[in-house]
Parts: structure tokens; sequence; C-alpha cells
């Protein structure tokens, strides 16, 4: 099957299955729970689509990053569509770490079940101040070397999916640098202290959480890669993440200019269509330049991904660009679509009230808009220095 091929078939499949339980979480509060998760994936297995990141060996699709940016638009069409697809943060990205940092024991213990659906992970990077945020110089959660293992002590929040997570990767300060743990669910020094109340709760099953390891002690084997060099991991990690988010979100924004097409084609006022009218073309023609430049820049950074690596400079600073540009571009085009919606817009009758409030934190979630300028901006001078 081609490319083509399976985005089509993605697009069908997210159409005819996911939008329907979308209406459901949006219109009738249905809670995006486990047991729905795996209902939908089972649905997308069936349909031959799920998996589109996952390595082949796993039960995915094992697709390079290229045919991810075709296949993962088509899934974003729909708020859970990436979900339904085993696309979604933060496994998403915890996948594609795995696969590059697990050793085999790993690699079956935690790769095996995230890869095919059958669990859901989560990532503990960011902690509350003083700790780090966008600034992960700011580390202060320790891991102390101790006979047979290591001792995790520090808090950490916006820790993604971390409610009902099967195991959660830990970044934690050690003498020889940043280094990544993995910590199942039932460490008794790992503890879940709540959901935050976040804009965006309909496509996250664990919600975004605050988290503790008190006297967290984990065996030696729970180290990921090697001691010290949990930045380098971050890294690889990284780039991908930043450019799935771009795939997903552009399909929500492809989803709203279509909703909106329609939604102005059929409303009158002042005695002619609203789509006749130069104002609403504009904004429909601007929303369709933020698309299709968006297109360009995440194919861009996949090209670079492909072939330079994830971890490589091109690929890192093309991923922020795009990241940059797209998260902006998509809240440029969810707005246009509440306002050329009208009133109706505001309301969750029209799911475009509830796309702009999901995706909000879009631009500030693996990097916010404003560190990426700085980080892009320093890339660009180190080269006339």
């Amino acid at each position: 099957m081609d490319t083509r091929e399976l985005a089509d078939r993605t697009r069908r499949f997210v159409t005819e299955v996911v939008f329907p339980v979308e209406r459901e979480i949006v219109a009738d509060s249905r809670p995006m729970d486990d047991a729905l998760r795996l209902e939908l994936q089972k649905a997308a297995k069936e349909a031959g689509v799920f998996g589109p990141l996952s390595p082949v060996q796993y039960g995915g699709l094992g697709l390079d990053t290229r045919a991810q940016a075709v296949v993962l638009e088509a899934a974003g069409t729909s708020l859970i569509g990436p979900l339904a697809l085993n696309c979604w943060a933060p496994d998403d990205g915890n996948i594609h770490l795995l696969a590059h940092a697990a050793n085999a024991t790993q690699a079956e213990r935690y790769l095996a079940p995230l890869a095919s659906g059958e669990v859901r992970s989560a990532i503990a990077m960011t902690e509350p101040a003083p700790g780090a945020g966008s600034d992960p110089g700011m580390l202060r959660t320790t891991a102390e070397e101790v006979a047979g293992g290591w001792i995790i002590n520090g808090a950490k929040h916006f820790t993604t999916g971390a409610d009902g997570a099967a195991f959660v990767i830990c970044v934690a300060r050690t003498e020889d640098g940043p280094t990544m743990f993995l910590v199942d669910k039932d460490n008794p020094g790992f503890r879940v202290i709540r959901r935050m109340p976040t804009l965006d709760h309909t496509s996250a099953p664990g919600g975004h959480c605050e988290v503790t390891f008190t006297d967290c002690f984990v065996p030696d084997e729970a180290v990921l890669g090697e001691v010290g060099q949990g930045m380098e991991y971050a890294q690889v990690r990284l780039a991908p993440s930043r450019l799935t988010f771009c795939m997903n979100w552009l399909g929500l924004a492809v989803r709203a200019q279509e909703l909106t097409a329609r939604h102005i084609s059929g409303r009158e006022s002042f005695g002619a269509r609203i789509a006749d009218h130069g104002m609403a073309q504009a904004q429909l023609a601007d929303n369709e330049i933020d698309i299709e430049a968006s297109r360009g820049l995440i194919l861009r950074a996949a090209t670079a991904i492909d072939e330079e690596g994830a971890a490589s400079s091109p690929a890192r600073h093309l991923a922020s660009v795009a990241k940059t540009f797209v998260s902006e571009a998509v809240w440029r085009v969810l707005d246009r679509a509440v306002q050329l919606h009208g009133a109706l817009g505001v309301t969750e009758d029209h799911l475009v009230a509830r796309f702009l409030v999901e995706a909000r934190a879009f631009r500030i979630y693996e990097g916010p808009s404003e560190v990426l300028r700085w980080s892009i901006a320093r890339r660009v001078l180190r080269t006339h220095r």
C-alpha cells in the first residue's frame, strides 16, 4: 500500500469510526478513558491503519517520517484520531525513544506493549519552579546511586498520561549528568498526586499530572541507555515528537477549514451567501495559505530526520522552525474558523470551539514559541560568528 492510499484509508476510518465518538465526547461529555482508547485502537487494527509510528515487529506500520506526515495529518482530522492510531503524545515520542535507547530486555518489557497499544506511558521531565521547564539545565530531581540500583527523589508536573500509565520515563540528575530511568507504575516510591485542570482534556486519557518520586528505588537495569546521557536521548526524542504534534494538529486545522467552508456556503447575510463576501473569502484564503505553508515546513523537517537523523543539527533546527510556525498557524486557522462561524462558533454544537480550546496548548508544549524563536536565532547567528 502506498502512502497516499494509506492516508486515504486513515481518513475514511477517522471519518466513519472516530468522528461519531468525538461528537459524543465533546457534546455529551463521554469520558475519554482507557476502555474507549482500547476500543478505538482495536478498530484501527481491524482497518489496517494502526501504529504509523510503531515498528513492524510490534504490529505497527513502520513508516518513515515523510510518510508519517501524510498519514498523521489524516489521523489528526479528529481530536482523538491520533489516539486511536497510537500516534499521540507522550507515547509517540516514547516509542521513538525506546526504539533508539532501550536494550533488548527493556524493549521486550516496555517498547513491545507500548507500540502495540496494550499500555500507555508517560515521561516525567517538567518540574515545578524552580525546577526544569523549558530550560533542562534547571533539573532538580535527583537519582543517587546505591547498592544494586538508584534512589530517585523529586517532583514533576505536566507529566502527560501519568494517571493510568504502565510506566514513566523519569529524567533525573546524577553525578554524571541527567539520566533517564524506567519506573513502573506500581513502584511504591512513585505517586500520581493529581490531574491538573488544563484547557486540553479531550484527547488525553491520563491527563496532565503532578507526580512525586520519594525514595523511589529502581534497579540498575531501569537505566534507559547510558548514565549521564539523558539530554542526548531527549534530543533524539524531541525533533520527531515536535513534528508529530505538527502533523496531528495540522489535520485538525484542515478539518476546521472544511467545516468552515461548508458553513459559510450555506449561510446568507446582507443578501448574499457569507462565502460570497470578500472579507470571508480573505480569511478562508489566509487559512489555506497557513495550511499549505505548514505542510511544506513539516515535509522539509521530516526529510531532514529521515536523511540526517533525528538528533542531527539540521533536523533539530528544521523541527523547531516547523513547530513554531505550525503551532501559530494552526491557532490562526482555528481562530478564523470560530470567527467565520459567528456566534455558533463559540458553542460546542459546532466542534470548532472545542478545537480552538484544545489547540491552545500546542503553542507551549514541546517548546514554547518564544523559546524556540530564541533557539532558532542562536543557530542562525552561530553561522555568522
